[in-house]
């Protein structure tokens, strides 16, 4: 059996970590859909209010919880 010596490797890039001073991606991966144009003017403000919070805490993906909180952020209360 070898054993593969683990060394960092030069080219790795940790996406992970957040630059401050690093341009934000051109391009985002949307959870949802690529484009807001069909939407009605709630569900854009919606789809937008998502949009920044995943970019604002880099996360590309957002659970239940966050999408509440997303709606809540917009004014949503539930009598």
């Amino acid at each position: 059996m070898s054993q593969v010596a683990e060394s960092p490797s030069a080219s790795f890039v940790d996406r992970r970590s957040y630059d401050e001073f690093q341009a934000t991606p051109a391009v985002e991966r949307r959870q949802f859909a690529n484009s807001h144009d069909e939407l009605s003017p709630e569900a854009r403000e919606l789809a937008m209010a998502i949009d920044g919070y995943k970019m604002r805490h880099r996360r590309r993906f957002i659970t239940y919880e966050e999408m509440l909180a997303v709606v809540c952020s917009l004014g949503y209360r539930r009598d």
